[in-house]
């Protein structure tokens, strides 16, 4: 049974799976330094929202995130602040991706996941590594 979130005023389990890719399909995951700062970034990102991060994980030229957000924000966002703070960051802290004008493109998938779906959800983006 998933920990549902309680406030004064609210109970609540709203989990969401989003997919998003750099601009152009870049593969900037196969630095393993981008990736892994990327992952560290998020995770900052989202405690500053109190989102928690389910399962995260990066492929090539592309990111999953299976994130537990409380009522009070929209995907979007969430979106826009993790996609803000990380474009930024990136760009500054590695010479390589300081050129590009925006690092994301301005696109994402989103999907909700109650109780059910929440375990495959978490099994699904952690196999997303182990693909070829």
């Amino acid at each position: 049974m998933e920990n549902y979130r309680r406030t004064t005023t609210t109970v609540s389990l709203i989990n969401y799976h989003f997919v998003f890719c750099p601009r152009y399909r870049r593969k900037i995951f196969l630095n393993d330094k981008v990736e892994q700062r990327f992952k560290e970034m998020v995770y900052e990102t989202c405690e500053s929202m109190k989102v928690k991060v389910i399962a995260l994980e990066c492929d090539k030229d592309h990111t999953h995130m299976f994130l537990n957000a409380p009522p009070t924000l929209s995907p979007s966002n969430i979106m826009a602040k993790i996609k803000g703070v990380t474009s930024k960051q990136l760009r500054e802290e590695f010479p390589h991706l300081r050129h590009l004008q925006s690092l994301w493109t301005r696109s994402y998938f989103v999907s909700t996941a109650g109780n059910v779906s929440s375990q495959t959800i978490k099994r699904y983006v952690e196999q997303q590594k182990t693909r070829g």
